[in-house]
């Protein structure tokens, strides 16, 4: 199993729209054959770092959920909600093993 972690760095003053925008996100991760563990978003301390984590057993199922995003309508039209809202400034994304 991989887990994919992402580190966004986001315009606290939009918030809301960032929630909708990860919320977006979860069924169509899970859809396209990971498991979506959730997003993290500021609560205290600091109020512009949200993150989140999913998995695939392998980063070969990864890269196969990254191929099928770029012809998905709902994946397409979610990155286009970032972008018309702006309320991403940047992420980054590192791949973890999981310890049980």
């Amino acid at each position: 199993m991989i887990t994919c972690s992402l580190r966004y760095v986001i315009d606290p003053y939009k918030l809301a729209e960032f929630e909708h925008y990860a919320r977006l996100w979860i069924p169509l991760v899970n859809r396209l054959g990971g498991i979506h563990h959730g997003y993290f978003l500021p609560h205290e301390g600091a109020n512009n770092i949200a993150l989140a984590l999913f998995s695939f057993p392998s980063l070969a199922d990864y890269e196969i959920y990254r191929q099928r995003m770029t012809g998905d309508a709902e994946c397409l039209a979610a990155f286009a909600y970032a972008e018309q809202t702006r309320c991403i400034a940047s992420y980054e994304r590192s791949f973890m093993r999981p310890v049980f």
